[in-house]
């Protein structure tokens, strides 16, 4: 009994280390999006004037669009169908997420890109959207 209690806890203590590791893995950006000019942004749950948004998620919304100004590169729109990309966030405690969509091609198709990190999406500091600006310059730069 003790010997088959700890090859179970030798199997679930790296698998748990693993699961609870940020991603560490820069993905590309996607190529067929370098052109894109104007970008939505929103949660999974909702936009940001849905009254039934979770409050942080309304603030990690407000934080991207506020991070996407700041850099200049995209115009922002508030019709996902005006979009060329839709930027999508979900700021929990344990993690926030920020996954880019082909506006055009949202929300049928799954994502694009994205990055996960605990306060990735916090007002004032975006890391999650510098991970976006990096991706996107290292793709442009390729092109």
């Amino acid at each position: 009994m003790k010997r088959a209690l700890s090859i179970a806890l030798v199997l679930l203590i790296p698998a748990a280390l693993a699961m609870a590791a940020p991603q560490t893995t820069d993905q590309p950006f996607p190529g067929t999006l370098i052109n894109a000019k104007y970008v939505y942004v929103t949660s999974y749950d909702g936009n940001q004037f849905d009254p039934n948004l979770w409050p942080e998620d309304r603030q990690a919304i407000a934080a991207v669009q506020d991070a996407i100004q700041k850099w200049g590169h995209y115009i922002l729109v508030y019709r996902p169908e005006e979009a060329d990309i839709v930027l999508v966030v979900q700021s929990r405690p344990s993690e926030d997420v920020l996954a880019l969509y082909d506006g055009h091609l949202w929300p049928e198709q799954n994502y694009l890109w994205r990055a996960m990190g605990r306060n990735g999406l916090q007002e004032g500091e975006t890391p999650l959207v510098g991970k976006l600006q990096k991706a996107f310059e290292k793709a442009s730069k390729k092109g």
